[in-house]
């Protein structure tokens, strides 16, 4: 089974609320999840690995199994985290400590646009760190963003 830090219901409130939240997802792009449907989410396999960005401040990185890679433009080459995933019903969750405070990554289904390049995304990123919480879009080589690559 896979564990949620720093608790399950907060990676499942993240879930909730990365999905409502304006993100930049286009309402109406996902799957409506309701009350009777219990599987966890299944649009983003275990193995996949997830890339992720956000503006505003400036940040991204990667998933990739257990690992979690946090860049910013202070820090390019990136902190690697041990994080576990936890898959919702309308996401996944990563979660894991930086510098002794909870990070938390939540992917959640719907078109996402970064603001500030003609890219469209396929899924919405939430991210919790240093207190913060930030909003961005995420990708896999499945199921890539669409527009210009530079």
């Amino acid at each position: 089974m896979t564990s949620c830090r720093p608790a399950p219901p907060v990676c499942a409130l993240l879930l909730l609320v990365a999905g409502c939240s304006g993100g930049g997802a286009d309402a109406g792009s996902e799957k409506t999840v309701t009350a009777a449907d219990s599987r966890p989410y299944s649009g983003i396999g275990a193995g996949e690995a997830i890339h992720f960005t956000g503006t505003e401040p400036f940040w991204g990185g990667e998933v990739s199994g257990d690992t979690l890679t946090y860049q910013t433009p202070d820090d390019q080459k990136g902190r690697q985290i041990a994080v576990a995933r936890f898959a919702g019903r309308n996401g996944v969750s990563f979660s894991g400590d930086l510098d002794g405070k909870p990070l938390v990554l939540a992917i959640t289904p719907g078109r996402c646009s970064d603001g500030m390049s003609d890219r469209a995304y396929p899924f919405a990123a939430t991210l919790q760190v240093r207190g913060e919480q930030r909003q961005g879009c995420a990708w896999t080589e499945r199921q890539p963003f669409s527009g210009p690559r530079a």
